[in-house]
């Protein structure tokens, strides 16, 4: 076993030339070498035409298959570069260094993954590829490749962030951590990744578990703490979160929870790693075989509600089973009860109406409302929306003004974008009337 673990750590750690990256599972760096390159010829041009030349010939046409896999992964375009290197040079010039480094880090990742292939010894080998990516994702994966935007990666508390605009202020605080430090556990996490059968599961609850599984072995494997401060806030504060977690857990959209910075009444982006930590952190804790345990966690179907109701309630961390909450969460689903100047569905409505006040059976969230074209998808039947008068005052209400005329079909349909203050949305509603001929 040790001559096995010894030759996987050789393999990885080696520089494999570019003919054989498709060959054998290693740590690649291509990318950040040819991006500093177009980054100098793009950095000395004002000409648009030149600067989309030198990006595309120099680095995304000799991109590896990392770079092609993060740029899907993350819907990077040429303009998502150009842009992210126009508008902010002071952060690229501070980040440069860092990322140079990237080949000094191949005996730690490796020496971590080779950790994880103890505690799970059917780890498949992955392919790690440090790219350059638009600020987007410091780690990812995508058809079994680990997948590391090295400008964020391989940060530390000197970048300059001052040029960032607000929806960008998390990263100060993600700098000031040192993620350079943390490369060998954030490989790790995405390594994970690259083992279980998803990474994109159908509600909250399940993409919180897949992430949490990733983090929680991240742990093991190196003996480090998770570097993320979502992990600490939530030990500090876990009945809070598990409350307002449990209203939201069967919802089909992240929230505030996951991959993004969403106002949320902690104050603190991607709770969902905590939730789905500690839930594997108690099945851990009460499994006698750990190693099964841990084979369970990566190999579970995180798609198959069943299978994932069994590992939370067996987990002990919610008090309740997971049926009987989801059973409460969609008795609380919310729900258009009607709508206030018509009956919908109807053939005689009052053409000179100018407004539809929609009502719902709970508090809505103001800040989110979705139309679109019904069922027939003509241009003859869209009920179009004028205006958007608001919500009222209680949230169980929005106005909308609209035009209509005589003798005419019309149909609008309300989409999941309509959900309450616990983000749950509703089920789509279709208004569909006929107004009545004068």
């Amino acid at each position: 076993m040790k001559i096995l673990g010894t030759l996987f750590i050789i393999i990885f750690c080696c520089s494999i030339a570019a003919t054989a990256q498709q060959k054998a599972p290693g740590f690649i760096t291509t990318d950040i070498d040819n991006f500093w390159l177009a980054y100098d010829k793009i950095s000395s041009s004002k000409d648009s035409a030149a600067q989309y030349n030198y990006l595309n010939q120099l680095y995304l046409k000799k991109g590896s298959p990392g770079l092609k896999a993060i740029m899907e992964a993350r819907d990077y375009t040429a303009k998502s570069y150009i842009d992210a290197i126009n508008k902010y040079p002071l952060f690229w010039n501070s980040v440069r260094k860092n990322t140079l480094k990237a080949k000094d880090y191949a005996k730690v990742i490796a020496t971590d993954v080779a950790r994880m292939k103890k505690l799970y010894p059917e780890l498949k080998p992955a392919d790690v590829y440090f790219t350059i990516g638009a600020l987007r994702t410091n780690g990812t994966t995508l058809n079994g490749k680990v997948l590391i935007g090295a400008e964020l990666a391989m940060a530390d508390q000197s970048m300059e962030t001052k040029e960032f605009p607000s929806e960008y202020r998390h990263l100060k605080t993600f700098f000031d951590s040192n993620p350079i430090q943390d490369l060998g556990f954030l490989n790790v996490h995405e390594y994970v990744h690259t083992q279980q059968k998803t990474t994109i599961a159908n509600n909250l609850l399940a993409q919180c578990t897949m992430e949490g599984v990733a983090e929680f072995l991240a742990v093991k494997a190196t003996g480090k703490p998770s570097p993320s401060p979502a992990i600490a806030y939530g030990k500090a504060n876990e009945g809070k979160i598990k409350a307002a977690f449990s209203l939201q857990m069967f919802n089909a959209s992240n929230g505030f929870w996951l991959y993004n910075s969403a106002k949320n009444q902690f104050g603190i982006r991607d709770l969902g790693y905590y939730v789905g930590y500690a839930i594997c952190e108690k099945y851990y804790e009460k499994a006698i075989n750990k190693r099964l345990a841990i084979k369970k966690m990566i190999e579970l179907d995180y798609n198959d509600s069943n299978a994932l109701a069994k590992f939370v309630d067996q987990s002990g961390y919610f008090s309740e089973s997971v049926q009987n909450m989801q059973n409460e969460y969609k008795r609380n689903i919310p729900r258009v009860i009607g709508i206030k100047q018509l009956k919908n569905h109807t053939d005689d409505v009052d053409p000179s109406i100018t407004q539809l006040t929609i009502e719902f059976s709970t508090p809505m969230n103001k800040e989110s409302r979705g139309f679109d074209f019904g069922p027939s998808a003509g241009r003859d039947k869209v009920l179009s929306v004028q205006n958007v008068v608001g919500f009222s005052e209680d949230g169980r209400s929005i106005t909308i003004g609209v035009a209509l005329l005589p003798g005419k079909d019309y149909e609008l349909l309300l989409t999941e974008r309509f959900m309450n203050t616990n983000f749950s949305p509703i089920n789509p509603y279709l208004i569909a009337f006929r107004t009545a001929s004068k």
